[in-house]
């Protein structure tokens, strides 16, 4: 009788079963608009950014950006941010949050993410000071500065590069000089912040960005992540209260090595031909999806106001053999494995949020 049943357990094992891919095995990534990201590894699920309040233009006025100051303290639209949380799948769907920098287009929707999901928070201390303003607990986020390697689920490694900004001192240094916030930021009556980048949003001291690196049975899958870049000084060493960081293009070939890689699956990033000039050579990606491109003020459930275009990017992706991953709408979705990159059908939760 055992061996009867073994025997057909070994048979069933042979032919009745399906394959399917093994959580850890391969990267599902889903373009949320502007620089937002959800990125799905199997156990480990992130949100990057997550800004879908839309503040409104005539709210911002000076600095060379015009971005520097706002008319009035503003709240995140919550009602707006849970919409997208719960048609992603609510808190099964995320459970850590992490920024790529503090200006309001990355950082102004993460303490309602924080509170819908209740995932940890990595970031720059100026995203942990501004969600404590929130009444997000200050244990709930670990400020980044550079140059950590953090181990997440599903054999996945999280390498924290710091980054700079764009623009440049002499035309935005509001937006582009690396400034920290060293307190928490007080709300109005009503709760709300001064979204301005030289009020309480400033950029965090530069930018984090993040290598993402998968163990897998064929090899690693790996995975570039920056949400702003400037060409003018990425070979400048950061340099906050008199503290270097290392310049930018220094700190990803060292995140690189760190890692044991010489190149990158997927590069994930914004800054045009300007920045990937400089840094495709030290990455080396197989393809590269532009995030950032999209514009800031335009309605979340309008998609994005023009098709994306950058011909001097393109020209200069294709002579170096890399394949553009071209977004078309907010939620497109693919999946990154071993064979590369592949769209994914996401059309049920975008029609969810009325995305067509």
């Amino acid at each position: 009788m055992r061996r009867h049943l073994r025997d057909i357990l070994t048979a069933c094992v042979a032919s009745c079963l399906v394959p399917i891919a093994l959580a850890g095995d391969h990267v599902d990534i889903t373009w949320m608009s502007i620089a937002n990201l959800h990125l799905d590894f199997g156990a480990t699920r992130i949100l990057a950014d997550g800004y879908i309040t839309r503040l409104p233009q005539e709210l911002f006025f000076g600095g060379g950006g015009g971005l520097a100051q706002t008319s009035r303290a503003m709240r995140p639209e919550a009602t707006a941010v849970q919409e997208v949380f719960e048609a992603l799948g609510g808190r099964r769907a995320i459970n850590l949050l992490i920024t790529g920098h503090s200006h309001f287009d990355h950082s102004f929707d993460t303490p309602v993410w924080a509170r819908l999901s209740r995932a940890r928070i990595v970031g720059a201390s100026t995203t942990c000071l501004q969600a404590q303003a929130a009444g997000i607990p200050a244990q709930r986020c670990r400020a980044v500065f550079g140059g950590e390697r953090i181990a997440l689920k599903d054999g996945v490694m999280m390498y924290v590069v710091r980054w700079n900004h764009s623009g440049d001192s002499a035309k935005n240094p509001e937006q582009h000089d690396a400034r920290e916030l060293t307190t928490v930021p007080v709300p109005d009556s009503a709760g709300g912040l001064h979204a301005g980048v030289a009020e309480d949003f400033p950029n965090g001291g530069g930018t984090r960005a993040y290598l993402f690196v998968v163990k897998t049975a064929h090899g690693p899958l790996s995975l570039f992540f920056q949400d702003s870049a400037s060409a003018v000084d990425l070979a400048v060493p950061i340099v906050v209260d008199g503290h270097d960081y290392g310049a930018p293009i220094e700190n990803l070939r060292r995140a690189l090595h760190d890692a044991g890689l010489d190149h990158v699956d997927l590069w994930i990033g914004t800054g045009g031909a300007e920045v990937a000039t400089l840094v495709l050579p030290v990455l080396r990606p197989s393809a590269y999806l532009p995030v950032h491109w999209d514009g800031l003020f335009g309605p979340f459930k309008s998609g994005p106001p023009n098709p994306y275009s950058d011909a001097a990017l393109e020209k200069l992706l294709a002579e170096s053999g890399v394949r553009l991953i071209r977004p078309m709408q907010y939620m497109d979705k693919w999946r990154l494995d071993g064979k590369g990159m592949h769209a994914l059908d996401n059309r049920t939760v975008k029609s969810r949020l009325g995305l067509r």
